[in-house]
């Protein structure tokens, strides 16, 4: 414990962290370490149980959900997810992917659940951000670290729907889109909010008790604030307890709008690990559920349209998997992902190992912080 209390010391005494909670578990071995403070002023300790917002780490969260109803028989993989999405039966393609947005086909064949959860609709943001229809697709998908960016899930599907695909279905792998797709998806069938499918059938058979998209009043004094480094090197304050995260969104954000704690976190991972089984012997996910989320559906054609974002990587279902070690500490199989606000969950299947680390500063690309490739290399033992 003293070298991840070291490491991550290092890394608030440099001033680019106002704190940080890691957790790193060997199967009963769980090492926990909070350091610094939840804010920038320094008022307030990290504490184990802080709470932060976990960004992209949602994604597997609401891959997870939806397959519940998977399991269930309210939809299927192969269904179209026109029947619950009609602003999105009838997609229209661009021509090409450096076509101009009104040079559009019609698409191949419907959109599917399965597209949808392996991130191969056709919507979502490539290598290249200069596409014209990317440029488009900005105008829709905004940056899911602010929630109060998107309108309610109807005025923004009716948005997506008027923006042409950039690849057919079933033809690329494309980022952050199709999560959000997902949890609209999951109110769609279920005819219930989000966060209320998720806390009923994740977070509370899972003891995920500060988990959701909001942060009551009673807990924000456990809630740390968010920023984003500065020209200067300073921190700029992006948003406080008592911002964002204080009331329900127009559009719960299945792509990164969870609040959450590193062991409510270690809760989630290590109910994957066990094979969709809970602490408490309960069944959350089917074993067939666990290994679609943790098995690579990327083939190389559709890993290189996004190698921005999967370097090394394949993408199971809401999160990446390690198909190759292009660092020391990647394991092929390893199943993560890594949040814009700086967060970072894994899983290592072969030796039983969960790391998660939270912090509370923006990426500012999609290459892992410093901090987070530190804490991997830590916890993979290299």
């Amino acid at each position: 414990m003293t070298m991840l209390r070291s490491l991550l010391e290092a890394h608030v005494n440099a001033g680019t962290l106002p704190g940080a909670v890691g957790v790193v578990a060997r199967g009963a071995q769980v090492e926990v370490v909070a350091v610094g403070t939840q804010d920038a002023d320094a008022s307030t300790p990290m504490a184990r149980d802080s709470i932060f917002r976990v960004a992209s780490i949602t994604k597997s969260v609401t891959a997870a959900a939806l397959l519940i109803l998977v399991e269930e028989g309210r939809i299927a993989l192969g269904d179209p997810i026109g029947g619950w999405l009609p602003e999105l039966g009838k997609p229209m393609v661009v021509r090409t992917p450096a076509s101009p947005v009104d040079d559009v086909v019609p698409s191949d064949r419907p959109v599917t659940v399965f597209d949808v959860l392996a991130s191969q609709a056709g919507y979502g943001f490539p290598s290249d951000f200069k596409l014209p229809a990317v440029q488009e697709l900005f105008s829709v998908q905004k940056d899911g670290r602010i929630p109060s960016n998107f309108p309610p899930a109807d005025e923004w599907l009716a948005a997506l729907g008027r923006i042409p695909l950039l690849y057919q279905p079933g033809a690329a792998w494309l980022y952050d889109t199709c999560s959000v797709l997902q949890g609209v998806l999951i109110s769609r069938v279920t005819g219930q909010p989000l966060p209320e499918f998720m806390a009923e059938r994740i977070f509370t058979p899972l003891g995920m008790v500060d988990t959701g998209f909001e942060v009551p009043i009673a807990k924000r004094g456990r809630f740390s604030s968010f920023y984003r480094p500065s020209g200067d090197g300073r921190l700029e304050l992006v948003d406080g307890p008592d911002g964002e995260w204080s009331s329900l969104p127009a559009l719960p954000l299945g792509n990164g709008g969870l609040a959450s704690t590193a062991d409510d976190w270690l809760a989630f991972c290590q109910m994957l690990l066990a094979g969709g089984v809970a602490a408490d012997g309960r069944r959350v996910l089917s074993a067939d559920s666990v290994r679609m989320m943790t098995t690579d559906h990327t083939n190389p054609a559709q890993r290189d349209i996004g190698r921005l974002f999967l370097e090394g990587q394949g993408w199971g279902f809401g999160g990446s998997v390690d198909i190759a070690r292009t660092n020391p500490w990647n394991a092929p199989g390893r199943y993560g992902w890594v949040g814009g606000t700086g967060t970072a969950a894994h899983i290592v299947p072969a030796t039983g190992a969960v790391a998660v680390l939270l912090t509370q500063v923006a990426a500012t690309g999609p290459a892992p912080a410093p901090v987070i490739r530190e804490f991997w290399r830590y916890a993979a033992g290299t």
